[in-house]
């Protein structure tokens, strides 16, 4: 930290994006990347490595903060805005820059490109809490006449049976006797009461009536090991495209736009991938799954992928 300080000022990490100071975030997005590379290319000249890895949070939070200009299926998108072009000059920008830092590579360098997540145009956010009101699962002793978090709501926990977080995808926790310090679900029933709890979500459809692609997920069955304060259920409305918003006092179960700060987009399944292997320049496409970069990486210095990894070597 103090050789970086010394030689290229402050760091930059991130930038707060859910912003209507659009010209200044993006002043700010460009900052933060061109620090970035400063250093990127001082420690890929000056120091000694074998694996070098870095991540540009830019790409994400200018997806975030100017989707709606761009895309033209985007809700809220204005012909002939003048930040249309935004998204793109800084993927061409950052493509530049890329390019300026692979130069300093040699024919043994294999170069990936990996994203942990997608993105997409934001349709709106679901207010998984107010419908929860809505349903009786959730009793509070008095309703906010303004946006407020659910933990400054006074909730009436001997009537309440769940709540949910928001987020990319809803968290939706039950009350359970014994677990929870005012629990009222009972343990021998909690399956039912699961199961009927996802019944419902499952059945939400959109502001119009349009029919939803909803997915509800009970940890116990996608994960190996659980850890911390799991949710009962995992919700992912409409395929990710709606947010669940876990904040209350809206007055409406649909938002036009996040409910934490202006947001334009949602993460997608699919990110991309791209393997770059100067000695073997073979073109192909295919599909894979995250959890295979891991053992790709391993395997490309020469390393024994370990037998519990779930990951496949990319060849």
């Amino acid at each position: 930290r103090q050789e970086i300080e010394s030689k290229f000022g402050s760091y930059i990490f991130d930038v707060e994006f859910r912003t209507d100071e659009k010209d200044k975030l993006l002043d700010g997005i460009y900052k933060m990347t061109e620090k970035r590379f400063e250093v990127l290319n001082y420690l890929m000249t000056h120091k000694p490595w074998d694996l070098f890895m870095f991540v540009e949070i830019g790409v994400d939070r200018v997806h975030h903060a100017f989707w709606k200009f761009m895309d033209r299926s985007h809700h809220l998108y204005l012909p002939g805005n003048p930040y249309e072009n935004v998204i793109i000059d800084y993927y061409k920008y950052l493509d530049r820059k890329i390019g300026d830092l692979l130069s300093s590579t040699d024919k043994n360098t294999i170069v990936m490109v990996v994203s942990d997540h997608g993105a997409k145009r934001m349709k709106g956010a679901f207010c998984v809490n107010e419908w929860l009101i809505e349903q009786g699962d959730l009793v509070v002793k008095e309703k906010p006449e303004a946006p407020v978090s659910l933990e400054k709501v006074d909730i009436d926990w001997s009537r309440s049976k769940a709540w949910g977080w928001g987020g990319y995808y809803a968290r939706i926790f039950l009350n359970v006797e014994g677990r929870e310090t005012q629990g009222v679900v009972n343990p021998e029933k909690y399956e039912k009461e699961r199961d009927a709890l996802a019944e419902r979500i499952m059945a939400l459809r959109g502001p119009s009536g349009e029919k939803w692609k909803t997915k509800v997920i009970k940890p116990q069955e996608y994960f190996r090991e659980l850890n911390g304060d799991y949710p009962d259920l995992m919700v992912y409305f409409d395929d990710l495209f709606w947010r669940s918003a876990g904040t209350l006092g809206h007055k409406a179960l649909y938002l036009s736009e996040n409910d934490t700060g202006p947001d334009d987009s949602v993460h997608a399944q699919e990110g991309i991938y791209i393997i770059y292997d100067p000695q073997n320049k073979a073109s192909k496409r295919r599909d894979a799954d995250i959890l295979d970069i891991a053992p790709t990486v391993l395997h490309s210095l020469g390393i024994p992928v370990p037998a519990s990894m779930e990951g496949k070597v990319i060849r």
